[in-house]
């Protein structure tokens, strides 16, 4: 059948269209991000959509309760990239999951604490003993709970520890179903009000167990998206700077703050001084030997030990650096 020149034209301009719709979406590329309601400075450029902007990437973000969670979503491979502590990052790492921490968020320093309820008889940690106390399990916290009850010579075994998310926590406190917990904020300062402050993070970490959070990402994603790791980094990198530049300017109702607070389903009222118990490292920082450069890789293993000895994972590697990477950090440093 012989087709008019109007028909042949038709055909034309409809394969033409399919053509460019294929080859953009052949050029859409897209990536999944799991977070959690850490207080991070680069909440605000999650806001402004400044990532996406900067990378080019379709950002699908999802919000977990906890690492272990992040983690478990990661190995299924519905996830490319994560937030997750030292702690889970650590078991993941030594069950052979195929990832790379590339990012420090944070120095959790003092930001995680052991309170005990006001009325359940606890003053210090050796008075956990046959109490409920609530944590999120393989987080930091959960870590430093348990590190605790080590250095102060408390059998675990009598302490009744639950694991709960952070969301659950705060109900359960509401209940009065639980004698105290370890856990961060936003969840620490709705607590509080109603509690003794036992422990903090900083406190068992200068006593050998040191903890941060972390951006962990499937090595071979990143190995193929490189482009994307680097200006993710430096958006990153970015957001921390003018945080630390202008402090003055973070204040509760600063539209920095309301951002944070927003996406880590925070209370803005407050939420500045939680942020100013973290500390937020520069790129210069987080290349050095004290962290990607050495320093994490050797806080990775020691958690292995402990972990190990807790029962949370079957053997300690000999050397956990091939799950560090500082490569994007540096490459971001140079543009």
């Amino acid at each position: 059948m012989k087709m008019n020149r109007r028909q042949t034209m038709f055909m034309w301009a409809t394969v033409t269209a399919l053509g460019l719709v294929q080859g953009a979406q052949a050029q859409t590329k897209e990536v999944t991000f799991a977070f959690q309601d850490t207080l991070v400075p680069y909440r605000t450029a999650m806001e402004s959509g400044e990532f996406e902007k900067a990378t080019g990437y379709k950002i699908n973000w999802r919000m977990f309760g906890g690492g272990g969670d992040v983690i478990k979503a990661m190995a299924s491979g519905d996830v490319q990239i994560g937030e997750a502590g030292s702690s889970p990052v650590t078991a993941a790492a030594t069950q052979g999951q195929d990832i790379k921490v590339f990012y420090i968020l944070d120095d959790i320093a003092n930001a995680e604490v052991l309170v005990a309820r006001n009325g359940s008889g606890i003053a210090s940690v050796k008075d956990l003993a046959g109490k409920k106390v609530a944590t999120p399990f393989v987080s930091t916290a959960h870590y430093q709970l348990m590190a605790a009850l080590q250095l102060d010579g408390v059998d675990a075994k009598k302490v009744n520890v639950m694991n709960m998310r952070p969301p659950e926590i705060a109900a359960a406190w509401e209940r009065g179903d639980i004698d105290a917990t370890f856990i961060w904020d936003p969840v620490l300062s709705k607590i509080k009000g109603n509690g003794k402050v036992i422990a903090t993070s900083g406190e068992i970490g200068a006593r050998g167990f040191p903890t941060f959070d972390s951006v962990i990402v499937n090595a071979k994603w990143a190995a193929a998206n490189e482009g994307f790791m680097v200006a993710l980094v430096k958006v990153m990198a970015k957001a921390q700077a003018d945080y630390r530049a202008n402090l003055a300017k973070w204040t509760d109702d600063s539209p920095q703050i309301k951002a944070v607070a927003k996406w880590s389903k925070a209370d803005a009222k407050g939420l500045s001084a939680s942020m100013g118990l973290y500390k937020y490292l520069s790129l210069e920082e987080e290349a050095s030997p004290t962290w990607l450069g050495g320093g994490v890789a050797k806080a990775m293993a020691k958690t292995a030990t402990f972990l190990k000895e807790q029962g949370r994972v079957q053997e300690v590697k000999p050397d956990y650096s091939s799950f560090v990477t500082d490569v994007y950090v540096k490459k971001a440093m140079a543009k």
